[in-house]
């Protein structure tokens, strides 16, 4: 693995030059694992089944200490029972830290990196039709604005350029990395949550596991995941495994890792609207539970009337309207780390205007998740015969109808060549075997 780029000051008063974050041990699986940590999360909000609607405030109270976000102030009272009125913005980080994950996951006293290796962002729509998640790329080059210091608000962090955008959770904490990701798309993020890895565990388990199909065999020795063609029923440790191996599928890189993350969420999002667990208050106990015990939320965020009404915006959502977009980014000259494209600015302007995505209906980047083997060919229309035409009777003339307007609505922006996947597309991992790695 490439060393990541990192400041080696934290300081305004010091030099803003970058430097190498601190090598971990190579082999830790539950290092290699603890970077998918936001993925099952992210499901979990944009499902309606998030945060609570049966939880009250002692599950929120459960959760780490809060972070006051300096977007907040653009939020005005605090929302009814009801669905949030207008949109919303949240940030989802997965943080590799071991920091109160138990004796299994490595000595949080030598493994000190505390990397966001999972950013999402979540946006619902105005008025509620449509959603989407983007992924970021863990090794994408960003602009960090100045921070407050998280260990001395008093202080203020130095801005950086070109720094993996990875990094900056370690260096400015949750409020820096909201700053980033809202520069770097021109939107504002009032809302966000710091999820650990013990999260992913207990999530997929308190959904009663998820079935996602594989196109071809995976063998990761990394995340010590190896499974058969098929459907396969993931839940606990094994879930986790699968929204982190990287060798395992696509290319063997990040963004084959997102496309194969992407699987994920989509059959937990289609799971978790046809199974009644929208309506089993025992599962959304659970999933709150085991949401909050392993999570850092914003001050806002905390709030469990506010949870509430961002799940309600969701409920209704169709399938269809729910997009998971990878930000798009190439590589930069010599590898080792990426920068947005031409087309970023595609996914900025839908969020921006806040209008729906059309995504490519195929996918043939080698990082990318393949269509279900297995599934049927799509039927053939029947094929009508002509009718016979009668002779025209005569009529008396009639004025003339004004021209219809055969002008459709706009689909919204099209993201040529971005890739992703909605919530109701079938898709399968494409999996990799150890002699092709």
């Amino acid at each position: 693995m490439n060393d990541e780029l990192r400041p080696t000051s934290r300081r305004a008063a010091k030099s803003p030059s970058v430097a190498r974050h601190g090598r971990l041990k190579r082999h830790s699986l539950w290092k290699t694992l603890a970077k998918g940590a936001a993925s099952v999360l992210a499901v979990v909000m944009v499902s309606g089944v998030s945060v609570a609607a049966y939880a009250a405030m002692n599950l929120v109270q459960t959760a780490k200490p809060t972070v006051t976000l300096d977007s907040e102030k653009v939020l005005e009272g605090v929302p009814d029972i009801g669905a949030i009125d207008g949109g919303v913005n949240l940030l989802l980080i997965g943080s590799d830290s071991r920091e109160g994950q138990g004796d299994g996951f490595g000595d949080p006293d030598e493994e000190t990196a505390v990397l966001n290796d999972v950013t999402m962002l979540l946006h619902i729509s105005q008025d509620h039709t449509h959603a989407e998640v983007i992924s970021f790329p863990r090794d994408m080059l960003v602009s960090v604005p100045e921070c407050t210091d998280p260990e001395d608000p008093e202080d203020t962090l130095s801005a950086l350029s070109s720094v993996k955008i990875n990094t900056v959770l370690s260096y400015g904490g949750m409020d820096c990395v909201v700053k980033t990701v809202s520069n770097e798309l021109g939107i504002t993020i009032p809302f966000a949550g710091v999820v650990q890895f013990l999260g992913v565990a207990g999530l997929s388990e308190a959904v009663g596991g998820v079935q996602v199909c594989v196109a071809e065999r995976i063998e990761d020795e990394h995340t010590d995941l190896y499974l058969d063609p098929g459907v396969q029923e993931l839940r606990g440790l094994q879930a986790l495994q699968f929204l982190r191996t990287r060798h395992g599928v696509g290319d063997g890189s990040d963004l084959g890792r997102i496309s194969n993350q992407q699987v994920f969420m989509s059959a937990l999002a289609r799971k978790v609207q046809s199974d009644g667990t929208l309506t089993d208050p025992v599962k959304l106990f659970g999933i709150a539970k085991a949401a909050l015990a392993n999570m850092q939320l914003s001050s806002a965020l905390a709030n469990p009337t506010t949870m509430v009404s961002i799940a309600k915006a969701m409920q209704d959502i169709d399938l269809s309207k729910l997009a998971f977009i990878q930000y798009p980014t190439s590589y930069v000259e010599g590898g080792g780390a990426l920068e947005p494209d031409w087309r970023a600015e595609s996914v900025n302007l839908a969020l921006q205007q806040d209008v729906p995505v059309v995504l490519p209906t195929e996918q043939d980047s080698p990082f990318s998740s393949v269509a279900d083997p297995n599934a049927p060919p799509p039927a053939e229309a029947p094929v009508e015969e002509a009718p016979v035409e009668e002779p025209p009777a005569e009529e008396a003339p009639a004025e003339e109808a004004p021209p219809a307007d055969t002008t459709a609505p706009a689909p919204g922006v099209v993201l040529e060549g971005v890739p992703g996947q909605t919530a109701a597309d079938v898709r399968c991992s494409a999996g990799r075997t150890l002699d092709d790695q």
